[in-house]
This record gives C-alpha cells, structure tokens and sequence, in this order.
C-alpha cells in the first residue's frame, strides 16, 4: 500500500517522461531553425554546463525567464560555432517564438499536472519533491501553481547534493515522515523521468518506485525490469494509492 509520494520536477511534472533536451529540439524542428540535431545536441548541452558552472539563474527567477536565457546559450554557441549565423532580427524572432511555443506548451502540460496532485491531495497523500535544478525550482513551483501540494521540496543547489547520489531522497523520505509516523520506505513511491537519478538511487533506499518512460535523452535501450512499475502517464499514479 503506498502512503506517501516522492515526485521528481523536470521531465516528470512538467514533460510528463519527455527529456527537455528533446522537447526544446523538437521546437527548433517546428519552427524550422536551421541546424542538424548533433549541432543542437552540443549547444544544449553548452548551455546546460555553463548554467551548472556560474551564478547565472537566481532563486526568484521563473521558469519563462530561465528558459529564455537557456536559448541565448544555445544561439550564443551556434553562432559561435558558426552552424547557424542569423541576423540580429532573424535571431530575436525565432527567439521569441521558440520561448512563446515551449511554454505554452508546458501550461497545457501543467494543467494536467494540478488535476492529478489535486486528487492526490483529495486522497490525503503526502507529497514531497525531489530535484537537481538551478536553485530557482521553488519560485518556478509556485509559477505554475503547484508547490502548495508538497510538503517539502528538496533541491539540490540548495542542499549541495545533487542526483543519483541516494541521499537526495533519503531528504525526501525524511520530509515524508515527519507527515505520516511510521512510513517506511516500502509504502512510499518514487516517480521520476530517470532510472539513472530517480529510480536506481530511490530502490537503494527500500522505496518503490514508478519511472515515467518517456523520450530521452541518450539513445540507449533502457532495462525495463528495473522500476517496479511503469507508466506513460501521470494519472497512472492515481491507482497506486
């Protein structure tokens, strides 16, 4: 019987199994921006590294405003690159409707999001969330209105651990008790987007787990025997509880 419930954030609340990598991709394919995916691969991750190594994201900036400076990193390194050299104008265009579409996009997913927390909470389920995220994920929990639902929210800029180091979520578990005495690990379910970050260092800790099988990021073949169970989308949940 599970009692209580970990979350993780990115490309499982908001992408629902999809890796924002791709999600951002494939908008530059819909709008037509002219360079291969392996060019976009390496300005993603340019962007993401150079996010991870300086002070760029503040803790009150939103979610529209980190993504917007994540896109002025990848247009900074395809210029640079030299594999895609737009006009200043042609660049602030396809800059702008790149944002307007990718986030647009997200509050629709995100309706569906509050719709399932919401019964959730109906349910009397604690809820706790458990991220690797820019040290903002509190300011963007309440953008899209759901950081009401969860009684503690762990990150890891904040705590100085990030996943899949287990002591993530053994934070999480923690948070989670001091809700409901006597939970162990057993009755709390772990759902996240990763095997790697959520489910291998969540199972480490006794908890069960539900990965949100989705488009990621690599290319590989995941073992699908690992998570005790899989789901394709986040009303599933609904009938672990």
């Amino acid at each position: 019987m599970i009692k209580a419930i970990l979350f993780d954030y990115g490309a499982t609340l908001d992408t629902f199994g999809q890796h924002w990598g791709m999600v951002i991709w494939h908008a530059y394919e819909h709008l037509a921006i002219p360079v291969t995916e392996a060019q976009y691969r390496d300005a993603y991750v340019y962007g993401e590294r150079t996010l991870g190594a300086n002070d760029i994201i503040k803790p009150t900036d939103t979610f529209l405003t980190t993504l917007k400076v994540k896109i002025d990193l990848q247009f900074d390194y395809l210029r640079d690159s030299k594999a895609w050299l737009p006009d200043e104008a042609e660049r602030i265009a396809k800059h702008d409707a790149l944002v307007d579409y990718l986030y647009s996009g997200l509050q629709n997913n995100m309706e569906h999001t509050r719709c399932i927390l919401s019964q959730l909470r109906e349910k009397n389920i604690p809820m706790a969330l458990v991220s690797n995220f820019y040290g903002n994920v509190e300011t963007v929990l309440a953008e899209m209105k759901i950081g009401d639902f969860f009684c503690d929210v762990i990150e890891s800029a904040q705590v100085g651990i990030r996943k899949p180091d287990p002591r993530l979520y053994a934070l999480g578990v923690e948070a989670l008790r001091r809700q409901t005495s006597s939970l162990h690990e057993s009755e709390i379910l772990v759902v996240g987007d990763s095997i790697s970050k959520d489910i291998l260092p969540a199972k480490s800790l006794g908890c069960k787990t539900a990965w949100f099988k989705g488009e990621g990021w690599k290319k590989e073949k995941m073992d699908e025997t690992i998570p005790d169970v899989i789901i394709t989308d986040l009303a599933q949940v609904l009938g672990f509880t």
